[in-house]
């Protein structure tokens, strides 16, 4: 307990930073993640066949590989300046939005594909019939993988650390320069890490009995 209280000032501010790391990047995926999976639907070729290089080459690369990209080599392009922080948003966004992509395709594939064709007759558009018919219903349908996918992308914040992001797994070699005992340490970073888990998987139980009633 003492690690605990005599660390506060690295434990706090360290888990806030994943907090917000996560957040961002939650928000970020789950935005370009159902843009991809529209893309891989599309009834246009180029589209689909974007959304599928994309989602093949970025599942396919170790995260560690897309933090070295986002960190070391896009800033050699001189494009935009990152620093550490929004480069770590970004890798994580970039590497979750393609599982995000998968799990949201999945549940378009549960939609009836008669829906999809009554709408058509009506005169719908394609993103018309996705956005009011089709999402709605396979965002319900795949609450549980959503929200997994979620809880590996809050424990991928992880590695952010190795990149000087001064977050949750960085709190380890804070406590080694102090002289504290960082297997304790550890047990409370991981108790944190459950803790924020927990709070997911409350949510998930939420969203499942919420959208299951008005299935």
């Amino acid at each position: 307990m003492n690690v605990l209280l005599d660390n506060l000032d690295l434990f706090g501010p360290f888990f806030l930073t994943t907090i917000e790391l996560f957040a961002l990047a939650a928000v970020g995926s789950l935005i370009f993640g159902t843009f991809l999976a529209m893309l891989r639907v599309s009834p246009v070729p180029v589209f689909r066949a974007f959304g599928t290089a994309y989602v093949t080459i970025v599942r396919n690369t170790p995260l560690t590989l897309v933090f070295l990209f986002m960190v070391f080599a896009f800033p050699l392009l001189k494009i935009v300046k990152l620093d550490y922080f929004p480069a770590a948003v970004v890798a994580l966004t970039v590497y979750t939005s393609a599982f995000i992509c998968e799990v949201v395709r999945s549940g378009i594939n549960t939609v009836p594909v008669g829906q999809a064709e009554a709408a058509r007759a009506l005169g719908l558009t394609f993103t018309q019939i996705l956005g009011q018919i089709v999402l709605p219903q396979a965002l319900r349908s795949v609450v549980p993988p959503l929200i997994s996918t979620l809880i590996a992308l809050l424990k991928n914040t992880t590695i952010a650390a190795g990149f000087s992001v001064a977050e949750a797994g960085a709190i380890r070699q804070y406590l080694s320069e102090r002289g504290e005992n960082q297997l304790v340490g550890l047990l409370w970073v991981a108790l944190g890490f459950i803790i924020l888990v927990s709070v997911l998987s409350v949510v998930q139980r939420s969203l499942e009995k919420r959208w299951s009633v008005a299935r």
